[in-house]
């Protein structure tokens, strides 16, 4: 009998949301089809991915082929970098789109589902397997926002329309932009699921005492000066936490080690989160019922459906970014902890659904 040809998932590189709810159906695919073998392309560091895709069916390979926003931090990224790698990634796209058609037929790929870059979707065609992708947004329709105010994105969103109009299918998840680009769309629920509350064991090892406000500050980075850590430090009945690599020594603050506390407990033990507005945060916070005080981003386009999505099925407040700067948040998080419940209930389960449907385009 022939060997399962691999599905190979590809995760754009532009920060750890895409890829938390990548691994998330992968993990979703691994449990329910361990004969299939899975190539998760991305280059998030290999113990990130890893820690939440244990499964020796998928194997990991560092490679991106979308270079996303160019970021100074987790909230604030560089137009003009970012505009300089889209153009070179676009002088480079036919290239690498022969390229990688020729390792998919190396391969004997089965088929390719991307989140959400577009040449590996053209390298599927090329190669005559399914081409599939899974998102919320689409860099398209970021570009095209960019272009409005520097018509020299227009060549690199031009290229990711082309790319995607090859997709055999798009899994749209919640909190979405139309992705017009796509010619066929199925909409699915949440992809995220409830962490454990370990409060308990989050006091007994850090020694910070549970009856203060506990919030989890959801960063891969963030530039706090000395000045905005005094400020949140004096805030004596609050405590906050990061889930490591994010770290700051300073009075009140607790980093957790992610392979002892996974990153969803650590949410899930918390009263509260501070963040940007992102498909994997404003997820886990709905399904975990979190309140979630999120950085104000009017010029970043996907801001205003995530938002709808807070508003709808959670509960928060927004802080300007000046405040989350200055480490000023608490008038927002008393805001978001006072928030009444939502009006809507999210359908969850998302992860399982993109698991079989992707399943059923394999051979």
């Amino acid at each position: 009998m022939n060997a399962a040809r691999p599905l190979v998932w590809y995760v754009t590189p532009h920060g750890n949301g895409h890829a938390v709810r990548t691994c998330d159906i992968v993990r979703a695919f691994n449990e329910r089809y361990p004969e299939i073998p899975v190539v998760l392309v991305a280059r998030h560091p290999e113990v990130f991915l890893r820690h939440r895709v244990p499964s020796p069916a998928t194997a990991i390979r560092h490679d991106g082929f979308d270079t996303g926003l160019v970021q100074h931090d987790s909230v604030r990224s560089d137009a003009d970098a970012s505009l300089r790698a889209a153009l070179d990634l676009t002088v480079r796209r036919r290239d690498l789109v022969a390229a990688e058609a020729a390792s998919l037929r190396d391969l004997r790929a089965g088929a390719v589902v991307c989140d959400i870059p577009a040449i590996p979707l053209e390298a599927a065609r090329a190669a005559g397997i399914p081409a599939l992708a899974a998102g919320n947004f689409s860099w398209n329709w970021i570009y095209e926002h960019m272009a409005l105010s520097d018509p020299a994105w227009a060549p690199a969103a031009a290229a990711f329309r082309e790319g995607y109009a090859g997709c055999d299918l798009l899994l749209r998840m919640p909190f979405h932009e139309p992705m017009s680009a796509f010619p066929r769309i199925e909409d699915i629920p949440v992809v995220a699921s409830p962490g454990s509350d370990r409060r308990d064991e989050i006091a007994a090892r850090t020694g910070c005492d549970p009856s203060r406000v506990w919030v989890l500050l959801s960063f891969s980075t963030l530039h706090w000066d000395a000045a905005a850590l005094r400020r949140l430090g004096a805030m004596e009945d609050h405590a906050f936490f990061t889930v490591r690599p994010l770290e700051w020594r300073a009075p009140g603050f607790h980093a957790l080690d992610r392979h002892e506390f996974p990153f969803c407990d650590a949410l899930a033990s918390c009263d509260a989160v501070l963040t940007k507005p992102g498909f994997g945060i404003v997820s886990e916070c709905v399904v975990n019922r979190k309140p979630v005080v999120y950085a104000e981003r009017p010029e970043w386009p996907e801001t205003a459906p995530l938002v709808d999505g807070i508003r709808r099925f959670g509960r928060g407040a927004p802080l300007t970014m000046e405040r989350l700067y200055a480490g000023d948040i608490r008038a927002a998080l008393d805001a978001a902890l006072a928030a009444p419940p939502p009006p809507e209930t999210a359908a969850t389960g998302g992860a399982g659904i993109a698991a079989d449907r992707i399943r059923s385009f394999l051979p």
